[in-house]
């Protein structure tokens, strides 16, 4: 009789950040499709059972990927909010930081691109949480900037809102596939993007009448 034997069991203590840990070595060599809560229980050396302590399902299991991989691109683009240096220099680093690390994924873990890329269309909550995050840090890069007198907005909201959608099609994981398959010169694009969109805020921008405007912020300095 053939007696299927277990992994023994990990070295590491059972955990949150180790099940996660095994689950991207489960997606990334076999496919989300492929993997389990059985086979992430069996490639640890534990029941399945013991798995559920920590994540309800599967879902949660693939879900906590994504959301490991937004926090980390999160503090990617924090770091740049608080840096010394130009407004324009600021966010064009923000912005290329956050594409490649979107086309690494692509490009060496694709996996878990493709993990990240179901996400987004079938969590909107998720990412609707994540684009808000990165909205406020656009917004603080631009408000700490107009109020140094760099730039000229009257509603510093709406211009981060216009920033991020300008910036989408560098940082949704479905057209930077597209943008790196079809071969585009993307950091080209986006340096040219992020000096449009710098020039214009330089010039002034008032979102209420759509004149220019010379002077500050439309909320309190923070």
């Amino acid at each position: 009789m053939h007696i299927a034997l277990m992994p023994a069991p990990s070295d590491q203590p059972l955990s949150a950040i180790t099940v996660l840990e095994t689950a991207k070595r489960q997606v990334r060599r076999f496919g989300e499709g492929k993997t389990n809560v059985v086979d992430i229980a069996r490639a640890m050396g534990v029941s399945h059972a013991a798995l559920y302590r920590f994540y309800p399902s599967k879902s949660a299991i693939m879900d906590a990927i994504v959301q490991e991989a937004m926090e980390d691109e999160a503090r990617l683009a924090a770091r740049h909010v608080e840096t010394d240096g130009p407004a324009a220099e600021k966010l064009m680093a923000m912005l290329l930081d956050l594409h490649r690390r979107k086309r690494e994924r692509f490009e060496g873990d694709q996996e878990i691109h493709n993990l990240y890329r179901r996400i987004v269309v079938e969590r909107p909550d998720m990412i609707a949480a994540y684009a808000d995050r990165i909205t406020a840090l656009i917004a603080r890069l631009i408000e700490k900037a107009v109020q140094r007198g760099e730039w000229k907005i009257d509603d510093v909201d709406r211009a981060a809102g216009v920033v991020r959608d300008a910036g989408m099609v560098y940082v949704h994981p479905a057209f930077v596939a597209q943008l790196v398959a079809a071969g585009a010169p993307i950091e080209e694009m986006l340096r040219a993007t992020v000096a449009t969109l710098a020039r214009a805020f330089e010039a002034g921008i008032r979102y209420g009448d759509g004149e220019r405007v010379e002077g500050a912020p439309a909320r309190e300095p923070g």
